[in-house]
């Protein structure tokens, strides 16, 4: 079949691409702006374009049968001095990738969200039902796309795929914590500053193990709309993660430097872990254990080219 997957050229959208490419024919959409030409799967079309422009999108959506919606502005912090942006390139971009399907009456969309939607969850792990209550302005863009992807399922008979991510981390990744404690530490090996207390807890997924589910849930998924969560059953805090870093660098005496504070951030949620016995239910689970994703990630930071 013929797929179109925005962020094509991305950390997760090229791996995804990866896979499709296997059995169908993918058209990646994507402005390079974090995307890179070297993560794009030869066997797919490139076709260089930005999700802000409507037209663009609608004619590179033609004859598609199924569209992954991954370009977003994946910067949760940059979303907090700048919600404007955050606001055009997620919600808008959303709403003309939609706009781009019901044109071309693709028959599937799937759309990648995140688990800040929940903001500070009460109940962990978190299950698709809990409430919808983000607290940075990314969650906030991410719960705004889940409702016009849900509305336009239920409005033009597009089946709907929402996938709630956990931390995705591992080759071609280009931003996060572990990105960034790797590069400061390429900057200077002897001491780390650290966000927060260091004691923030959360779970990770190796980036093979989400590509594996988020197609599994496009293709599995019986319901004219549904959502999924997608994450891992383990947790890991900052400060494990720093050692981690150190320790596949071969750093040794690290000074470690809090900025104090619960939270790494306004908006940061300090304590996160999903509930995925739903997506389970359709046959999937991790692989890869969150410890050695992370020792993944870096050794393939430590190979890429600057």
């Amino acid at each position: 079949m013929k797929i179109l997957v925005t962020g094509g050229a991305g950390f997760i959208g090229s791996h995804l691409v990866d896979e499709l490419c296997r059995e169908n024919e993918v058209v990646i959409y994507d402005n390079l702006s974090s995307g890179r030409k070297e993560f794009a799967n030869p066997r797919a079309r490139l076709a260089v374009g930005d999700i802000l422009d409507d037209k663009e999108l609608k004619r590179h959506a033609r004859d598609v049968e199924v569209f992954f919606h991954l370009a977003a502005d994946p910067d949760v912090r940059g979303s907090l001095s700048d919600p404007l942006r955050n606001f055009e390139i997620n919600v808008r971009g959303t709403l003309n990738a939609l706009e781009a399907c019901r044109k071309n009456d693709v028959s599937t969309f799937v759309f990648t969200s995140s688990s800040t939607v929940y903001g500070n969850a009460e109940n962990m792990p978190t299950p698709e039902d809990a409430p919808i209550m983000p607290v940075s302005n990314y969650g906030a863009s991410k719960a705004a796309c889940e409702n016009y992807v849900m509305s336009y399922s239920h409005l033009y008979g597009i089946k709907g795929v929402i996938l709630r991510y956990a931390n995705i981390i591992g080759p071609r990744l280009t931003h996060g914590v572990i990105y960034d404690f790797y590069h400061k530490l390429r900057r200077d090996p002897k001491r780390l500053e650290i966000l927060g207390d260091g004691k923030q807890k959360k779970s990770y997924l190796h980036v093979k193990d989400c590509v594996d589910a988020t197609i599994l849930c496009a293709r599995e998924g019986k319901k004219p709309f549904d959502i999924f969560n997608i994450g891992s059953e383990e947790q890991v805090t900052v400060k494990e993660i720093a050692d981690i870093v150190c320790e596949i660098m071969g750093l040794k005496g690290v000074k470690y430097e809090y900025t104090g504070g619960r939270v790494g951030w306004k908006g940061d949620v300090p304590v996160m872990m999903l509930s995925i016995e739903k997506v389970k239910k359709l046959g999937w689970s991790p692989k890869r254990g969150i410890r050695e994703s992370i020792k993944d990630t870096v050794r393939w930071l430590m190979s890429a080219k600057p």
